[in-house]
């Protein structure tokens, strides 16, 4: 399981990573994995003010459906638009090409009570190599 070290989670797993105080937003390997082969993704608008912890996407697979939440409140500033025609780069690149959507954060300081990635390893269940 990957698990960058580099990128901050929530216990939703998202992943985040912030830079030049624009954070981007993805779901995990562990989440696109429990969710198997997505074939439908919907991505907030750009310029919406989202809330902490508030659903602005969803990801459809064959298995189920998964809300996506916001790690931190702020502003979306762009979306992945390749995922509107090609759900599956979130199963083949969730950490690169399948990055969900951008924001830029009200308090970029809270991205830092995020989980790091030893914190969130342990937190999900053990993977079966």
């Amino acid at each position: 399981m990957n698990v960058p070290t580099e990128l901050r989670y929530t216990k939703t797993h998202e992943w985040v990573r912030l830079d030049k105080g624009v954070a981007t937003i993805g779901i995990t390997d562990f989440a696109q994995e429990q969710l198997g082969d997505l074939t439908y993704v919907e991505l907030p608008t750009v310029g919406d003010n989202v809330e902490a912890q508030s659903e602005v996407a969803v990801v459809e697979s064959v298995k189920a459906a998964a809300d996506i939440y916001a790690p931190v409140a702020g502003t979306i500033a762009e979306i992945n638009k390749k995922l509107m025609d090609q759900p599956e780069l979130v199963n083949s690149d969730p950490f690169g090409d399948g990055w969900l959507f951008k924001l830029r954060p009200d308090d970029a300081s809270e991205i830092d009570m995020l989980l790091d990635a030893d914190q969130y390893e342990d937190m999900i269940p053990e993977a079966e190599e």
